[in-house]
């Protein structure tokens, strides 16, 4: 029997394409492994948004064309953001990859498998109308969380940002079908569901023949979502900040199995600096919808996306960025350096507003800095509560399990007599709180 082996790198829509690709390749055939040795087919799945994607990429292709040479029927697959970017440079550059599947194209993995076997090299990119999506053919390789994608690609262009060539422009799958994967993933055992998009708020039902024709937007799939019989946890990722609506909010506000965790990317807090991103908000807005979203839900724990030393930052916008982490007070902080992409507006700005490397990472690990004092303050107000916490597995500590609150926090317990199967809910004590963690014990 064949075997085949995938490698994934970057966000949760990368993991959720390669659990539909491990799928697919289950229903013609092949059974998954995790040894490499043994894959007859290995897939690399891409992600392309830091700085020299690409060169990693490649130079990961080139450890497996030296299994290859051993092996000569073992066939290699670039797939995911890198792979749709590169398009047929791939193939020219690397000649022993069989075929390259772009982000647009994961539902024709086994045709284009079909097609490799019979000698082609296949390239199969680009952004087709019609898209295979069977929701029932994935391999939810994830005890503990449902994942499923309700919007696909993005239609804004910030200048920073390589997601709209990579996976193309927004479109929505219909609220019905949404629903019923859902269900679908209620019925199988998941306690939590986490609805995925670039831009997930931006959700709007699609016209016939697709969609319903009904004017729906995200705040109408939350509340249609929420009160689906079973559904414990509701997530969703990633929120645009200028257009989360009233009703959206009022939607996290009413029902409570909504998660009271949101990812609002801010990016900067120089309103200079986010008009260059061409972000289409301020950072006073930003703060405004802060304040109405923790007014209508409480113990709401926010994280961010920050890019420091963005060409043209001074010390003046980075400050105005610690700023903002201090007085938003995030749960957390993702925090990069920019890095140039391929194809966006940024790296055509003038070779002058360079920030120099060595004042980007000091600037970097000033963010980590006064983040790390901020988290540890707010982990700490939570020791003494309970929480309903989901198991996700085994902590990295030895003896510990794992699992997540609904506010999203990490906390490591000793494992009880009999160990807690992934993807229960069990009562938690909080009894001591870490940087990025807190320890506890069940209840």
């Amino acid at each position: 029997m064949e075997r085949f082996f995938i490698e994934t790198w970057g966000c949760q829509m990368n993991e959720l394409d390669s659990q539909r690709m491990a799928g697919q390749l289950m229903q013609h055939g092949l059974m998954p492994t995790r040894e490499l040795q043994q894959a007859d087919l290995i897939l690399l799945n891409s992600c392309s948004v830091r700085e020299k994607a690409a060169h990693k990429s490649y130079s990961r292709l080139g450890e497996y064309r030296l299994l290859k040479r051993e092996r000569k029927h073992l066939r290699i697959g670039f797939c995911g953001c890198v792979a749709q970017q590169e398009g047929e440079e791939a193939l020219r550059r690397n000649p022993d990859i069989d075929f390259v599947l772009g982000t647009g194209r994961v539902g024709e993995i086994g045709a284009v498998l079909g097609r490799s076997r019979r000698g082609e090299r296949v390239l199969a990119v680009g952004f087709p109308e019609a898209r295979p999506y069977d929701f029932e053919a994935i391999s939810r390789d994830s005890a503990h969380k449902g994942m499923v994608t309700i919007i696909e690609g993005c239609n804004k262009r910030c200048t920073f940002c390589v997601v709209p060539n990579t996976r193309g422009p927004e479109r929505c799958r219909p609220m019905a079908q949404i629903l019923s994967e859902i269900e679908y993933l209620v019925d199988y055992g998941f306690l939590e569901v986490e609805l995925l998009g670039q831009t997930v708020n931006h959700w709007r039902e699609p016209p016939p023949p697709l969609g319903s024709g009904r004017d729906l937007d995200f705040a109408d799939l939350l509340n249609a979502a929420a009160v689906l019989p079973g559904l414990k946890r509701l997530r969703f990722v990633t929120s645009y900040p200028r257009d989360f609506t009233d009703p959206m909010i009022a939607a996290v506000a009413r029902h409570g199995n909504i998660s009271p965790y949101l990812h609002l990317p801010v990016q900067s807090g120089s309103n200079r600096v986010l008009r260059r991103m061409g972000r289409g908000y301020t950072v006073e807005e930003y703060l405004g919808l802060v304040d109405r979203l923790r007014a209508a839900r409480q113990g709401l724990a926010l994280s961010t996306d920050l890019i420091v030393g963005f060409p043209g930052e001074t010390g003046d916008d980075f400050r105005r960025t610690l700023d903002l982490v201090e007085k938003v007070r995030f749960a957390s902080v993702f925090a990069f350096r920019y890095s140039p992409r391929p194809r966006t507006a940024a790296i055509r700005l003038p070779v002058a507003d360079e920030v120099p490397g060595e004042v980007a990472d000091d600037r970097l690990q000033r963010v980590f800095a006064a983040q790390s004092v901020i988290q540890r303050e707010l982990n700490a107000e939570l020791a003494g509560r309970t929480f309903d916490l989901l198991v996700t597995g085994w902590s990295r500590r030895p003896g510990y399990q794992a699992g997540r609150t609904d506010c999203h926090r990490i906390v490591h317990f000793p494992v009880p007599e009999e160990p807690i199967r992934a993807g229960t809910l069990t009562r938690i004590r909080i009894l001591e709180a870490y940087d990025h963690s807190l320890r506890g014990e069940v209840v």
